[in-house]
């Protein structure tokens, strides 16, 4: 009973977020022409929205729908697992019956040999590394990868694969393939696996339908017990248990350009900024569709686009997370750190108000002048080098800390600092570094030289 006070207590307070805010449209067959309710496949362009459902596959460009079945048969009641849209713009298809399928704008291309010869039906993800070899995930058909020319695929009875039920797949900093599946998730650097399970790590469930990786090389999984943040050292388990997350099973994530995370759950959709701020939607405080959320998209304009399974798609325009201040410009300057302490080249976090001035600028002297620049927040590296740490000084309580190195590789990462608190660099390579601090208020980059 306890249990269930609890994460009611929690549900109400999301519920309590705003969710309301920004502007939702609804698409579903009664309403539009979408090819079908069932939505099981995403992606946007700079044109509009591609949209792969059980019965095939669908565009909305504008205000209108388009059926592809008209212009391939072979797409016809289809049911298109995922989509995803290159750097060339050439849209790939992942279907159940025919394996991949090439759409440039004009062209179609299919690969019936290969699909035949590797069993490359049921094709469920796709993505590309930063070779430009393509990783294809197939349901009961192992991991494939295709490079332009050579086809090569990857099972558990010939490679360190945990399963071959694969469920979605991502690319790290390092050009590792993170892919999850219904045993856990297998990582591969093309040459050797890696493998975190339940029992080796703190995933909660073995299931794993998603992955994504955010800015920092942070790794995000969803589960079928909850949102998972994995730092590379420590496990981080977010539930309906003990946050405002809607439903345990969480189908996907996509992070914005703000490090944001869209995450569709089976009961409704949230974002999370990764720490403490949540918003949550379902059909109780917004027009979301009920039910199970399978997909999610971001598009170039910033709209999310969420697919349910069962009642269609909903996109959502113009939704800010409460007490999130827009993105601030790059601090260029950034000023030397060696033994002794150093400052940041301070930047504002907002913008001054209107100018509260008593007489016209041009009439008053210096000593007149009205000071309307918010106070600047300080922050101070303090190193202590001889006993391996440094503290941070900075007017806000918090901030998460990153420390990246010349290679633009994150060494370290920090991500709930305390004002004062010691970090520990005893064990980082020696070299330059840039440490990027991030606060409520303002960010914060200082290059730091650990000699």
């Amino acid at each position: 009973m306890r249990k269930t006070l609890f994460a009611a207590t929690i549900l109400l307070a999301s519920l309590g977020l705003n969710a309301q805010k920004g502007t939702w449209k609804v698409y579903d067959t009664r309403t539009s022409d979408i090819c079908g309710n069932n939505i099981s496949a995403l992606a946007t362009d700079g044109g509009g929205a591609w949209v792969g459902t059980f019965n095939g596959l669908c565009r909305l460009k504008g205000s209108g729908w388009m059926d592809y079945a008209m212009f391939n048969e072979k797409l016809k009641n289809q049911s298109i697992n995922c989509l995803m849209v290159d750097k060339k713009g050439t849209l790939w298809v992942g279907t159940d019956d025919f394996g991949v399928v090439e759409f440039d704008g004009t062209n179609w291309t299919e690969h019936d040999d290969v699909t035949r010869r590797l069993k490359m039906k049921f094709v469920k993800e796709m993505v590309v590394d930063h070779d430009g070899v393509m990783w294809i995930g197939v349901t009961l058909g192992g991991l494939i990868s295709y490079d332009g020319d050579e086809w090569e695929k990857y099972t558990p009875d010939d490679c360190g694969l945990l399963s071959d039920f694969i469920l979605d797949l991502e690319v790290d900093r390092a050009n590792r393939i993170w892919i999850t599946t219904n045993a856990g998730i297998s990582v591969y650097n093309g040459a050797r696996w890696l493998s975190h399970t339940t029992e080796n790590s703190g995933l909660p469930d073995n299931i794993v339908p998603a992955v994504a990786i955010d800015k920092k090389n942070v790794k995000w999984f969803g589960t079928l017990k909850g949102l998972v943040r994995y730092d590379g050292e420590t496990w981080k388990v977010w539930n309906s248990y003990n946050s405002p997350l809607p439903g345990d099973q969480v189908n996907d994530i996509v992070i914005d350009s703000e490090g944001l995370l869209w995450i569709g759950t089976n009961e409704g959709a949230a974002v999370f900024d990764g720490q403490d701020d949540w918003a949550v939607f379902t059909s109780r405080n917004s027009q979301l569709p009920a039910g199970n959320i399978y997909k999610v998209a971001i598009d170039g304009k910033g709209d999310v686009w969420f697919g349910n399974d069962q009642k269609g798609l909903a996109k959502l325009s113009g939704f800010v997370l409460p007490g999130r201040e827009p993105a601030k410009p790059p601090v260029n300057d950034l000023p030397t750190v060696g033994e002794a302490p150093a400052v940041a080249d301070n930047t504002p976090a907002t913008p001054p108000s209107k100018p509260a001035q008593t007489r016209p600028a041009h009439q008053q002297t210096p000593s007149q002048t009205v000071d309307q620049q918010p106070k600047e927040e300080r922050v101070r590296i303090n190193p202590s080098l001889a006993e391996g740490y440094i503290t941070i000084t900075m007017d806000s309580p918090k901030a998460s800390v990153e420390f990246v190195n010349n290679a633009g590789t994150t060494i370290k990462t920090v991500p709930e600092y305390r004002a004062g608190q010691k970090i520990s660099i005893a064990n980082m390579p020696k070299g330059m570094y840039r440490v990027i601090i991030s606060t409520g208020r303002t960010v914060k980059k200082i290059k730091f030289n650990l000699k």
